[in-house]
């Protein structure tokens, strides 16, 4: 009698464990998919970050390659009198600070005051060349979660919609399923997105921050190097 209990125990446990429902995992591109059209948006925002941040790192990394004897040299050029040659230099080494002494160098002769104006001028000229684009990356950080909570706002109204059209106040879950997952799907991707953007944003901002330093190093040592034949 006991094993014939335990026989139809098991049988019952083996019915129930065969109409549990298998659970199915999902990748990221299905997971996307559900997101509808404001997917297509943030994945074009996520390139046009990832191009800016690509491309205005390879700009700042060329602006901070200077020899280190290139003040060393200028100055022996300037105190020997061969400014053809100061140029020269300052057009070979093509960087942002090379620029600014070149534009110095030019001036000489005229008053410190008018020189330094000149020098800061293409300062900020080189600066704001190699923050081009940033302006765009951090709206994209800034807008990128915003489109993601519009997805969410579509797929909930998606969601009521699709439960005011069932009759007879039976709702199935495959009804409301794509706007559930818009919703959820939107919010992940655009925050996804904004907060790449932010970091990529900040680092670039810090990297720009160094090459401002530097600058105003080269503009301090320019400036000294012209008084040093007065002294």
């Amino acid at each position: 009698m006991l094993l014939q209990i335990d026989t139809i125990a098991l049988a019952e446990d083996m019915i129930a464990q065969a109409e549990e429902p298998v659970q199915q995992s999902i990748n990221l591109w299905e997971m996307a998919q559900y997101g509808g059209w404001i997917m297509v948006i943030l994945a074009i925002l996520l390139a046009i970050a990832c191009y800016i941040f690509i491309a205005r790192l390879v700009v700042i990394k060329q602006a901070t390659r200077e020899d280190k004897s290139f003040m060393d040299r200028i100055r022996d050029y300037i105190h020997d009198g061969k400014i053809d040659s100061a140029l020269n230099l300052c057009k070979q080494t093509d960087t942002p600070s090379a620029h600014m002494i070149e534009k110095g160098i030019t001036r000489i002769g005229r008053p410190m005051q008018d020189v330094q104006v000149a020098v800061e001028n293409v300062g900020n000229l080189e600066v704001g060349r190699l923050e081009k684009g940033l302006v765009i990356m951090a709206t994209i950080a800034g807008g990128a979660p915003m489109l993601g909570f519009l997805g969410t706002v579509l797929g909930m109204v998606q969601t009521f919609y699709n439960m005011a059209q069932t009759s007879g106040g039976i709702i199935e879950m495959s009804a409301l399923s794509t706007g559930m997952y818009q919703a959820m799907v939107t919010t992940i991707g655009g925050l996804i997105v904004g907060i790449l953007a932010m970091f990529a944003y900040n680092y670039l901002v810090s990297r720009i921050d160094r090459v401002v330093r530097l600058l105003e190093s080269r503009t301090l040592e320019f400036m000294d190097l012209l008084n040093e034949p007065a002294q």
